[in-house]
């Protein structure tokens, strides 16, 4: 009987949590503070501090929310082709060093396996 409460208790805690998770993607949440919708006076100041400009060469990563300066995605998409041709490069030299191994495994192995055995039986019928 206890385990049927306590497994009741559970259950009903993740259905809480699941609702929670729910409900926090169904609330909007606001890429940047200038899209914000009301009070655009601006009169209360921000409570948060003003962070220092970061430069292009900023290893820092963008601030949260959707950065939306060009030169940001310019230099995250060209540095995801950089890597994307490096990994096709990658796949073709296995792929390639694969196929000539099985060649070379072909030629040295079972070709002259093959060779023998014919010369073998061509000699057995004579």
């Amino acid at each position: 009987m206890w385990m049927v409460v306590v497994e009741l208790i559970i259950v009903g805690a993740l259905a809480v949590v699941a609702w929670n998770v729910v409900a926090s993607a169904i609330r909007p949440s606001f890429a940047s503070p200038m899209t914000l919708p009301g009070d655009a006076g601006g009169a209360s100041p921000s409570p948060l501090p003003d962070l220092p400009a970061t430069g292009p060469g900023s290893s820092r990563g963008p601030l949260p929310g959707l950065n939306v300066d060009s030169g940001f995605w310019q230099q995250r998409l060209a540095q995801l082709n950089r890597d994307q041709t490096l990994l096709a490069q990658l796949e073709w030299r296995i792929v390639h060093s694969a196929m000539d191994a099985a060649r070379r495994y072909v030629q040295t192995v079972v070709l002259p396996a093959v060779q023998h055995a014919e010369h073998a039986g061509a000699q057995a019928l004579t």
